[in-house]
């Protein structure tokens, strides 16, 4: 199992950081020549999602990681992450990759005062650890999408066949499942 990880922008070696951790082999994605490598699965990192947005299409990235996605790599989108992969943002920003069909809230919970920690309920997992910056939560999920997680009654964690989306940071945690629930998707 390899993973890659997008490096342009954002908390990418926090998730270098775990796959260490867990014994996976990984790889960073900053150039067009790195998105064509042979990987299994891709972590899109928090950080600043319209950045990112602009990174990915600026350093042409955007078409071959889409293409890649919509053909069913494995992906794991975490907060910013998960609003690159959303098909809908409230704010009326453009969408990004627009690979999963779910509304997304950005900075839903406030600026970085209203970051906080929780331990909450997470399908097929149990009792997980979840830390939210900054974050955002889904509004509302479309056909085929599979509710994970809430977080007082708001969705934080979707999946969309191979497309795992969480508004919170699994990788300032210790908890390794999303990572697993990744890897044999």
């Amino acid at each position: 199992m390899k993973a890659a990880i997008l490096a342009l922008q954002g908390a990418f070696a926090e998730h270098e950081y775990m796959l260490e951790r867990m014994g996976v082999e990984y790889m960073e994605i900053r150039q067009k020549k790195d998105a064509y490598e042979d990987f299994d699965a891709l972590i899109l990192p928090g950080g600043e999602s319209t950045v990112m947005g602009k990174l990915l299409k600026e350093s042409g990235l955007f078409d071959i990681l889409k293409g890649k996605i919509e053909k069913g790599l494995p992906v794991l989108g975490t907060c910013a992450g998960l609003i690159l992969l959303a098909d809908r943002l409230s704010d009326g920003e453009t969408a990004h990759l627009a690979t999963m069909p779910v509304s997304v809230k950005r900075n839903a919970y406030g600026r970085q005062l209203g970051s906080f920690r929780t331990e909450e309920e997470f399908k097929g997992i149990g009792r997980i650890p979840m830390v939210f910056i900054r974050a955002p939560y889904i509004e509302s999920v479309g056909e085929g999408v599979e509710v994970l997680a809430r977080v007082d009654g708001r969705i934080v964690a979707v999946r969309y066949g191979k497309q795992i989306g969480v508004a919170f940071h699994p990788e300032l945690t210790d908890c390794r499942d999303i990572y697993k629930m990744l890897f044999c998707s």
